[in-house]
């Protein structure tokens, strides 16, 4: 029993030293963050009429391939073939969805077809980066359930294991296949990256990375995605 304590502690130890070097570093990079905000050209608000700011490559909605005017809502499944991106808005919401991704919508209310509430997202593969506001749901993936308070998030969805990464916000955090694996993450600006496995001892599933790990976004495109629906990330002042 004291052994566990111990070792509990010790992981304790870690995970906060962990936390500090990362606010430590992440004070040390605000002025470049704060001068890639500055010079950044945002695109306007993307029109109530349009869903689909960019597309490059192949992308489908509901199986059919996207087009400048295809519309996305609750209830639609995406799909992105290999080397191809989507940059799509539905109500307050901005999504950048990278290749070989599927990702389905889900309504805040099923019954509501008109409505462009988003309940949650359910990432079966590949990755995504989201913005919202002060908006409640949940994020799903093979190996993890995300609840979302309204943030900006990047992940990268496998079988086995998700990348996550609260670029701002707060969440909490729980392996699928534990509910003892856990965590609350407060983030102002990609402090805490996190691995969650499919399969570990229980309570251990969910794992701080120990590194500053932002593969594969980037602040431009946190701004891009927040400009698309009228906002500006907390980051860019």
């Amino acid at each position: 029993m004291e052994q566990n304590q111990d070792l509990e502690a010790a992981g304790h130890q870690r995970r906060r030293l962990l936390q500090g070097l990362v606010a430590g570093a992440l004070t040390a990079m605000l002025p470049a963050v704060k001068a890639i905000a500055a010079v950044f050209t945002p695109p306007p608000k993307l029109p109530a009429t349009q869903s689909v700011y960019r597309v490059i490559g192949k992308a489908w909605v509901n199986g059919e391939r996207v087009h400048a005017g295809t519309r996305i809502g609750p209830n639609d499944t995406v799909k992105t073939g290999k080397d191809s991106e989507i940059v799509f808005v539905v109500g307050d919401h901005a999504m950048l969805l990278r290749g070989r991704s599927h990702l389905k919508i889900q309504a805040k209310d099923e019954n509501d077809v008109t409505s462009l509430l988003i309940g949650g997202l359910r990432l079966f593969a590949g990755k995504l980066l989201s913005v919202s506001r002060n908006k409640g749901m949940r994020i799903e993936t093979p190996t993890a359930t995300i609840g979302i308070r309204g943030t900006g998030v990047y992940l990268e969805a496998g079988p086995e294991k998700t990348y996550f990464c609260t670029c701002y916000g707060d969440v909490d955090v729980e392996a699928a296949g534990d509910g003892t694996s856990k965590q609350t993450v407060h983030s102002l600006h990609h402090d805490r990256p996190l691995h969650i496995y499919r399969d570990g001892p229980p309570g251990q599933c969910v794992h701080d990375v120990p590194r500053l790990a932002r593969p594969n976004h980037t602040d431009e495109e946190l701004l891009l995605a927040e400009a698309l629906v009228g906002r500006k990330p907390p980051f860019a002042g």
